[in-house]
């Protein structure tokens, strides 16, 4: 009776651990693909619970919240988004804030195509120039930004190829559709160094700060999940992922 008894409670304490876990969907912008990979498989790793990720340009995403799709969590490239959703009453109070600043890099998948300058970009020495469109991502705004600093937004634009987001722009270019263009620097830099291709890291006072904010959705509201997760991102470990990336985590 003693051999059984233990038995059932260690059952009992595996369903009891079970019933606790669970699985929730988190809504991602294209250009922290990479980054929230990294995090989740380390979240996961400590934790009974687990993440479903859906990645899209931050337009996307939002237009699919506000018609109500079942998201617990909202990682968006920008802060507007998360902002209007919590305007309109479908983000939990105080949920709000900024996860990371992000950063735009003129990219090709050439190694020696690009040197540390806007000169190639300046002397129109390409074919097409590969962009996300401003009215979804927030990295087109940006890139936008970048090509009237330099009085280039006319000169360029019967070049461009304009990527629903940011993950069809890298696409676009890493596939040679487009000998160049303007990526997040998460997609090309890992563990602080650049993967492959070559780049110019544009200046950050050439644009507005990329911040990006995130949003615990009413979904997500009663789930021991998204918390969990929440406070993950406030960890070192998780701070050390994304300055790995290029982001920048402080204010």
């Amino acid at each position: 009776m003693g051999v059984i008894r233990i038995l059932s409670l260690i059952l009992l304490c595996l369903t009891s651990a079970l019933s606790h876990a669970e699985q929730i969907n988190v809504a991602v912008a294209s250009n922290f693909t990479a980054p929230m990979k990294a995090i989740v498989k380390a979240f996961e790793e400590k934790s009974e619970h687990r993440i479903k990720l859906s990645f899209g340009s931050s337009g996307k995403l939002f237009a699919q919240i506000t018609h109500g799709a079942p998201f617990a969590l909202f990682f968006s490239a920008d802060q507007t988004k998360p902002k209007i959703l919590e305007e309109k009453g479908l983000t939990v109070p105080g949920s709000r804030f900024t996860y990371a600043t992000g950063a735009l890099a003129l990219w090709s998948a050439d190694p020696t195509f690009l040197d540390d300058t806007a000169s190639r970009l300046q002397h129109g020495d390409f074919k097409k120039l590969a962009l996300a469109n401003p009215k979804l991502a927030p990295y087109g705004v940006a890139a936008h930004e970048v090509l009237e600093y330099y009085s280039l937004l006319k000169t360029t634009r019967a070049k461009w190829v304009q990527g629903e987001n940011i993950s069809q722009t890298y696409q676009f270019i890493s596939t040679a559709n487009a000998e160049l263009g303007f990526v997040a620097v998460s997609q090309i830099m890992q563990q602080g160094a650049i993967k492959t291709g070559s780049s110019w890291l544009i200046p950050r006072e050439v644009y507005s700060p990329i911040k990006q904010d995130a949003a615990l959705l009413l979904h997500g509201k009663h789930s021991p999940a998204a918390k969990a997760l929440l406070q993950f991102f406030h960890s070192a470990q998780a701070i050390d992922i994304l300055e790995s990336y290029g982001y920048i985590t402080t204010p």
